[in-house]
């Protein structure tokens, strides 16, 4: 590293982080700028049209959807039977971070829906190590990268030799994890130092990470209720007009949902866990070190067979896994959704949201995902 860039590092004036979200800020400290006050909303046919239209996505936010008290239900319902898969997960990547990065590492989740991915990894390592690691989240959007305000602050407060482990939820297409190596490349070049690009994910179904809890894909519970098991954040927005270049990211804060927040008794129900997963969290750490698993992109293919077969020409417009198909249900404008099987038992809540908006499910056999979502071409009218 260079002494220039040392000294543009340590020089930049970065606003520091106001207190956001409801989690506690020993679980979390979020490195966003409040837009709480700011509207930028918009209707899902509207937002849709604007995507596809060549708006940004990060440049707006989806109106949150308020689950119905049948879907909260299965919500309480789907966590009650798999907490005890997630801690595992949870405490499987813990138990791998240690034993690559040690324990003196910086957790860096990436908003959204790795924030509770990583208060359960630090919670966890506390518990097991009985060492506090600082965890912040940041911001990371397709097309547009990394939050490099937020990078700059962590280097300012840790220094830049504490190394960094980037967690997210889960892998789709493993789009994020391509913009986490093309932002490491840049900060390389940039200020000549290297950044591990290794995404640490708790559900790896694309086969994208070598980092991960299981590559099972399963509806992992946050991918439910967005802001209310998210620390009631939006979204990330990434504005000219409204992110200037020493702040961070942004994001709405939604205060009003506090009476149906469920944010920390989500992370709580999961880390009651821990203690009894610990030993099998162990053994899996030591066996994928041992014998580290192949990182192949088989979701990418899925893709790819599955836009031959449909015809589609926007690869955006199909969103592979639970979680993204979640999303889809949740947030855009489904076309169709696929299934692996019908008999599937991880896509109850699926079928229950697809069936609640009127869209079409067909069985794609020989996915390496449980389902797929894919996204109306509002340009043809449906594809």
């Amino acid at each position: 590293m260079n002494l220039p860039a040392m000294e543009s590092i340590i020089k930049k004036q970065i606003k520091p982080p106001e207190p956001m979200g409801s989690y506690d800020p020993s679980d979390v400290i979020f490195l966003l700028k409040d837009l709480s006050n700011i509207s930028l909303e918009k209707e899902t046919g509207e937002r849709e049209h604007a995507i596809q239209s060549g708006v940004h996505y990060s440049e707006m936010l989806p109106v949150e959807y308020h689950p119905s008290d049948e879907y909260i239900e299965l919500f309480h319902e789907t966590l009650a039977q798999s907490a005890e898969k997630v801690a595992r997960a949870a405490a499987t990547v813990a138990e791998i971070i240690v034993r690559k990065r040690g324990l003196n590492t910086v957790i860096v989740s990436l908003a959204r829906a790795g924030t509770p991915i990583g208060i359960l990894v630090k919670r966890y390592i506390s518990m097991k190590y009985n060492v506090d690691l600082p965890h912040y989240s940041i911001s990371i959007i397709r097309g547009k990268g990394i939050d490099e305000n937020a990078i700059l602050y962590i280097w300012q407060q840790h220094g830049v030799d504490m190394p960094i482990q980037f967690i997210d939820g889960w892998t789709g297409k493993g789009a994020i994890r391509k913009v986490l190596v093309d932002a490491c490349d840049s900060l390389d070049q940039r200020y000549g130092i290297r950044l591990n690009d290794n995404l640490a994910v708790l559900a790896d179904p694309g086969h994208c990470s070598d980092t991960y809890g299981t590559r099972e894909d399963y509806l992992i519970p946050s991918a439910c209720l967005n802001s209310t098991v998210s620390g009631l954040m939006s979204r990330t927005v990434l504005r000219d007009d409204l992110i200037g270049p020493n702040d961070f990211h942004g994001a709405k804060w939604y205060k009003e949902w506090a009476s149906s927040d469920l944010s920390t008794m989500y992370v709580d129900k999961i880390s009651e866990y821990f203690t009894k997963v610990e030993t099998e969290a162990s053994l899996q750490a030591e066996d994928a070190l041992a014998d580290p698993p192949e990182v192949t992109w088989q979701g990418m293919k899925d893709i790819q067979s599955i836009q031959q077969a449909f015809d589609i020409q926007d690869v955006n417009l199909i969103k592979p896994g639970i979680g993204e198909t979640t999303r889809v249900l949740l947030r855009r404008v489904p076309w169709k959704i696929l299934i692996d099987r019908p008999n599937n038992p991880n896509l109850k809540h699926i079928m229950l949201l697809a069936q609640d908006r009127g869209v079409p499910v067909e069985v794609f056999p020989g996915l390496s995902y449980s389902c797929c979502g894919i996204i109306r071409s509002v340009k043809e009218g449906g594809e």
